[in-house]
């Protein structure tokens, strides 16, 4: 296992294609800290090795072509930036490399598309990374303008504060901001509710209470992380919308319109197929922008 540096360590996973090239270009903008150590990787299986073929030595040179594109365009930023093949299938290739690398983040192409069918979950090495990966993944649709606001989906929980941490050690760009956005599910009156003895109105005072109680418990929660966020250096904005999480989420997003959307997602386990949670999942799916996935 390599020696682990201080500072950053990113993995780009490319395969050469366009869509690779907004994920490469995605990361060379990204505010990383000074001291990023960046790698790219190539990942790709050739089949038997004891058997050249023209097509396997036409996979060589792509993969080797792709490795060298990526190596220049990153170099700009790292001039010390490898780029490695590995002759594994992709997903496998890219969560052996993270391990090798002691990756920080993984950087992986998401979306084919985007169309009608918006359920149609991403690709399927992407979404393999996405939930075998032990660190943090930014998913890449497409390439965003300069990245300079980032929306944070925040409900306090473990997972939300992993990715406020890792927002806090990324470097503000001089009109960086950061909009915290908690969503909180408000309870309704059951409009069933018995209405003898004034039990429906006690019921009503009730729900009201809970409520009130949620959004305050919410309001201080994103204020305290507002003002961590600001110590490192980001101007900070905080929303507090009332619905469902995941439809409300994306709703702040294409109002904020950010260039980076940042969620907290669940640890990885045994299980391979382990879901990262309905609203990180459903967030990689929807979301117009890149998403980074805390862990």
């Amino acid at each position: 296992m390599a020696t682990r540096q201080a500072g950053f360590c990113i993995l780009v996973a490319t395969d050469g294609s366009a869509q690779a090239g907004a994920a490469i270009a995605t990361a060379v903008d990204a505010p990383w800290p000074a001291r990023t150590q960046v790698r790219a990787i190539v990942a790709r299986q050739s089949g038997a090795p004891h058997r050249r073929s023209i097509l396997l030595s036409s996979l060589d040179r792509s993969a080797d072509d792709a490795a060298a594109r990526a190596r220049h365009a990153l170099a700009g930023r790292w001039p010390a930036v490898e780029a490695v093949v590995a002759d594994k299938s992709p997903v496998e290739g890219v969560l052996s490399e993270a391990e090798r690398f002691r990756a920080d983040v993984i950087v992986v192409v998401g979306w084919r598309g985007y169309g009608a069918v918006r359920r149609l979950l991403m690709g399927s090495v992407s979404r393999g990374v996405v939930r075998r990966a032990k660190c943090a993944v930014l998913v890449v649709r497409r390439r965003p303008l300069r990245m300079r606001r980032i929306v944070i989906g925040f409900d306090a929980s473990p997972h939300a504060l992993r990715a406020v941490t890792l927002v806090g050690k990324l470097v503000p760009p001089r009109d960086g901001s950061v909009i915290l956005v908690s969503v909180v599910e408000l309870l309704a009156r059951a409009s069933r509710a018995p209405g003898v003895g004034g039990i429906r109105s006690t019921v009503g005072r009730e729900v009201r209470r809970i409520n009130t109680a949620r959004s305050k418990a919410a309001v201080r929660a994103l204020n305290r992380t507002a003002d961590e966020l600001q110590r490192s250096g980001w101007r900070t904005h905080t929303k507090l919308r009332t619905g469902e999480p995941l439809r409300e989420l994306i709703a702040a997003v294409s109002t904020a319109r950010p260039q980076l959307l940042v969620v907290g997602a669940r640890g990885t386990s045994g299980v391979r197929h382990l879901l990262l949670g309905s609203v990180a999942e459903s967030v990689l799916n929807r979301s117009p922008v890149p998403v980074l996935l805390a862990r």
